[in-house]
């Protein structure tokens, strides 16, 4: 049957474009249900039968499409993505391209049918309420996801039947040059195969290409296809001053690379040719755009000191892969260079004492050394490890006769959150600026999702540096290499840029701290008078050698040399005529959402975010602060009822669901009274109960751990393959308290390897589900998900329910606090609901009663031993001696009552003193696990038992 099907839709693969998208669909299909079924004859009808309903369901992408012009590094991108709906009824379309985090949205358009809807961007309404201050800062960093990173435009329309719908979608970027190239990046993800696709980039520099290359396919830094480069079906054409590139895979060549249509990432390198003074200045319609990346200087000194993470998080590849990088680096440093090494937990450890040392053999050896003996442990310290290495650095050049022209760099690298010390950000960057004090630059390398990246990027734009994200990936020594490269040769210092007063206005930055090797400084600015004739440029700074001072001057009236009009592949776009001013409405725009960024002040906030509105308003970008909103260009005929179409979250990043049973369109709501919630629970300082349902008690206790300590609460690694591990996180005790301080669980991580390995990590804001594809929900939007033998269900601002295998389930509650007191923090709460499928053999602070009974005796004074009544809820005689007996133990216990589940619950329990002392196996911190994914293979003191 499947082989007839192949044939009748392939004898007609000459009729054109119908014809590709119907193969389109029978390829995508039959490679997506083979994986599904082990064998050949049990799967031929079923195949079928799916095969046929997907097709019922789900609109076709007949055409996706990427032209992109490049004039001068600045880009302009428009995507346009053709869906059919060949259905009999109507369906929903969803249009979703990730793009360049650094990127603005200048326009976006949908056809449906014989309908126009065409956004408009308008200005965002003002929010003064500190929720709605948070929301902004959030949202506005101007390389949000870092650097690196990409944002996702998702919009959705419903399309009628028989019906084909038309996304297009504009947007705009200035090109960065790092390590010599620039670097421009398409997502190919149309996430099935298409009948046409094709990407198509236009480049033009007068100034003349040196060299380009195109990468071979990458999802995030791993090669789809290794060593094929180009991807198949590329071609490249070139002269002097222009290049044309496209990619355009066949059907087949589609299947190759990807059965789920998504392709991956279509980069393309390049650089240009460089006069060795002044540099590039670009002057089109009475704005210029000035481009200085000198090149052939000796490098300047440097005096660099690198602040390392080594808490428990780290543990395992990521810091494996930070001290390799790290050998790497220590080997690429210059005999006239100055370093030292710090590594930070919940306490630092600097490897050498009040001083930077010399690049000498023997200090080399033995900072490596040093490193190699890293180990992690503990909780993450930023505030402390920043003002120790910032006072260390300032002493050094202070107390020292270093070379004027040497840079001095800090150099921090961590892959979590501040949990001991100081942990409010606000606090933090003032710290750490005080402690700069202006005297070096401070750059910021975050590794992995749970990095708290709108610090780390303030932390390095108010102290003159910059931010990197890292993916944690095996990828990730080399990532951070690469970025040590970018920042490891300065070359000039104290880079100032001058143009007469008179001649020009507007003028973006024109102050820099340093210029590296292999990057770029752009100004930009407008003129105030186009027919002087000339434009006058200074360049000051200094380098290894002395000061400098380059000067020349610019023919303004340079027609033929800017104008692109009539070039090759620049037929398309009036805006790309005037690329220098929109490319200096680029910049402008950027500094002052940075600006907005580092600001405290905030009449000074609302001045910044009004000139960046207006700017954006009026070159139609889409900014942190204006919107996209869809409106239907009007006509003289009849409207059909069908709904209007939606877009999400333009201008901020949206998660990617693809590969997990995320519901389409609005999340699921989670039904509240489904949640089933029993006693046996972690919650609150954390106090934990346990539920002896035959025997008619409850047992409490507590565990006064550390911050950063995780416990083990269940243990099933070997059976149902189920593990639970909690991350504490400290705060001070209340006043007149009789604690010292007060623990809280930050993270519940529940971890599963049957049938495949997979992980639900918890905090106060987030759920992340991992079962090979990432994926990150907040905590304030109610949503399902599911992969793998594992549901997870959100309420929202409430609590998460994890399903496992259907027999196993947990609810993690939520507590946040609007306004919290000094000693509160917003933590979990872990309760068991259901512990059907795990094994007589789980262990775990929890995990160890699931199938024990106690038995509870009680001692009058003066009186024999009698076992007590077992029914919990009556008070016990206060005189009496109380007594569990379990697993053969005798533990003392305290009649207490306690309030669970948000004190919606009350619960009568005996309290096991002394960190349950005998009540559990062992002592608790045999129950700490090494880092939060530790699965472990038992408990740590059956042996010893």
């Amino acid at each position: 049957m499947i082989f007839l099907l192949w044939l009748s839709w392939g004898f007609s693969l000459a009729s054109g474009q119908q014809d590709s998208e119907l193969l389109a669909r029978y390829l995508e299909e039959t490679l997506m249900v083979d994986s599904n079924f082990p064998d050949h004859v049990a799967r031929r009808v079923p195949r079928q039968g799916r095969f046929l309903q997907r097709l019922e369901t789900r609109p076709r992408m007949a055409e996706f499409t990427v032209k992109s012009t490049i004039i001068s590094r600045y880009a302009f991108t428009t995507v346009s993505c053709t869906m059919v709906n060949s259905g009999s009824e109507a369906k929903e379309g969803t249009f979703e391209m990730q793009i360049p985090a650094a990127a603005f949205i200048s326009n976006f358009t949908m056809i449906i049918g014989d309908r126009i809807y065409h956004g408009e961007v308008t200005a965002k309404e003002k929010r003064t309420s500190k929720g709605a201050k948070e929301r902004d800062d959030k949202h506005s960093s101007p390389t949000d996801g870092g650097e690196n990173g990409v944002e996702t435009f998702k919009a959705s329309g419903t399309i009628p039947r028989k019906t084909q719908a038309i996304f297009t979608l504009h947007y705009e970027e200035l090109l960065q040059r790092r390590l010599g190239k620039y670097e421009y990046t398409v997502s190919v993800r149309p996430q099935q195969l298409v009948g046409r696709l094709r990407v198509e980039v236009n480049i033009l520099e007068n100034s003349g290409i040196s060299s380009l290359e195109v990468l071979p396919l990458q999802r995030g830094s791993k090669k789809v296809l290794d060593d094929i480069s180009p991807p198949p079906s590329t071609v490249i054409g070139q002269t002097k001053t222009l290049a044309k590139v496209t990619f355009s895979p066949s059907l087949v060549q589609q299947t190759q690379i990807a059965r789920n249509g998504i392709l991956g990432d279509f980069i393309i390198r390049y650089d240009v040719n460089r006069e060795p003074s002044i540099g590039d200045v670009q002057i089109l319609n009475g704005y210029f755009v000035h481009y200085f990346a000198p090149r052939d200087l000796p490098p300047l000194p440097k005096n660099v000191v690198f602040v390392l993470d080594i808490s428990a998080s780290m543990v395992g590849a990521k810091l494996r892969q930070t001290k390799d990088a790290l050998f790497t680096i220590l080997r690429d440093l210059r005999p006239e260079d100055h370093f030292n090494i710090i590594g930070f937990s919940n306490r630092l450890k600097v490897w050498q004492q009040d001083h930077l040392v010399p690049v000498t053999p023997n200090n080399i050896r033995d900072a490596k050394k040093y490193i190699h003996s890293m180990s992690p442990t503990g909780g993450t310290n930023i505030n402390e490890a920043v003002q120790t290495s910032a006072k260390l650095l300032n002493n050094y050049i202070a107390q020292n006769d270093i070379d004027a022209r040497s840079v001095s760099l800090m150099i921090f690298l961590t892959d979590g959150r501040p949990t001991v010390g100081e942990t409010q950000s606000s606090k933090i960057l003032s710290n750490t600026k005080e402690a700069i004090r202006e005297k070096f630059c401070l750059f910021t390398i975050g590794i992995g999702n749970d990095v708290d990246y709108k610090l780390l990027e303030r932390m390095s734009l108010e102290n003159c540096g910059i931010m990197r994200r890292i993916q944690e990936n095996e990828d990730a020594a080399a990532q951070l290499k690469g970025f040590y490269d970018e920042i490891g040769t300065p070359l000039l210092s104290d880079i100032r840029v001058d143009y007469p007063k008179d001649s020009v206005e507007q003028v973006t930055q024109n102050l820099f701290p340093n210029y590296f090797n292999g990057s770029e400084i752009v100004i930009a600015g407008k003129l105030i008078e186009r027919n002087s004739g000339k434009l006058h440029v200074e360049v000051t700074a200094s380098n290894a050698n002395k000061y400098i001072l380059l000067k020349t001057d610019v023919a303004i009236d340079v027609p033929s040399k800017n104008d692109i009009r009539g070039s090759p592949g620049m037929e398309d776009g009036k805006e790309a005529e005037n690329y220098a001013e929109r490319a200096w409405s680029y910049l402008t725009i950027k500094e002052l959402l940075t600006s907005w960024l580092k600001s405290d002040d905030s009449e000074e906030r609302e001045h910044l975010m009004d000139k960046a509105k207006s700017l954006a308003l009026t070159y139609n970008f889409i900014t942190p602060f204006t919107s996209l909103k869809m409106k239907e260009l009007q006509a003289d005929r009849p409207k059909e009822d069908h709904p209007s179409p939606s877009t999400e979250a333009i201008g901020e990043r949206v998660q990617s669901l693809q590969g997990h049973k995320v519901p389409p369109g609005v999340p699921k709501q989670p039904d509240k009274q489904r949640i089933k919630i029993s006693k046996t629970s972690a919650d609150g300082d954390p106090h934990f109960v346990i539920d002896f349902p035959s025997s008619k008690l409850a047992v409490c206790f507590n565990i006064d751990g550390q911050p950063g300590d995780i416990l083990r609460l269940v243990s099933d690694h070997n059976e149902s393959g189920v593990t639970v591990n909690g991350q504490l996180i400290g705060a001070p005790a209340p006043p007149n308290g009789h604690k010292k301080q007060r623990t809280y669980f930050s993270t519940i991580t529940i971890l599963s390897n049957k049938p495949e390995r997979s992980y639900v990590e918890i905090t106060p804001t987030k759920v992340i589900l991992d079962d090979g594809e990432r994926l990150i929900l907040p905590c304030d939007r109610s949503a399902t998900a599911g992969s793998s033998g594992l549901e997870v269900s959100i309420f929202a601002n409430s609590n998460v329910t994890v399903e496992i295998q259907g027999t196993i389930s947990f609810v993690i509650l939520i507590h946040q606090y609007k306004n919290p007191a000094p000693y509160q923090r917003n933590h979990l709460g872990f309760y068991i609901s259901s512990s059907k499928g795990l094994s007589p053999h789980s262990h775990g602070l929890l995990g160890q009663f699931l199938y024990h009974e106690v038995k509870l005796t009680q001692d009058p004074l003066g009186g024999s031993p009698q076992l007590a009544s077992q029914n919990s809820t009556e008070e016990p005689n206060p005189r009496a001696v109380n007594t569990l007996k379990v697993k053969g133990r005798l533990v003392p216990v305290v009649w207490k009552q306690r309030k669970i589940y948000n004190g919606e619950q009350e619960v009568n329990c005996w309290f096991a003193k002394n960190n349950a002392d005998k009540l559990i196996d062992g002592d608790y911190k045999d129950y700490l696990a090494a880092h939060p994914f530790d699965m472990g293979t038992g408990f740590g003191m059956t042996n010893r038992l």
